[in-house]
């Protein structure tokens, strides 16, 4: 899939957990490691919102289009 969720660096900034932010952000350990592997088809925007608020970051910094190479 082109676009990725990428928030490991910012996560690792404010050392926190997978189950910390998970916790933080309000959705399960298991959901929040399907959006960290990049095997979610969607992410909704209060998700994103809750991401970008916990971690103190963009949309555009957590989200990278990486087109298929195909």
């Amino acid at each position: 899939m082109p676009v990725v969720v990428d928030f490991e660096k910012f996560r690792s900034a404010k050392n926190l957990t997978v189950a910390q932010l998970a916790e933080e952000i309000g959705i399960t350990q298991a959901n929040l490691f399907v959006l960290k592997s990049n095997r979610g088809r969607a992410i909704r925007f209060s998700t994103l919102e809750a991401l970008c608020r916990v971690l103190e970051c963009q949309p555009g910094d957590i989200l990278k289009y990486e087109p298929d190479l195909d």
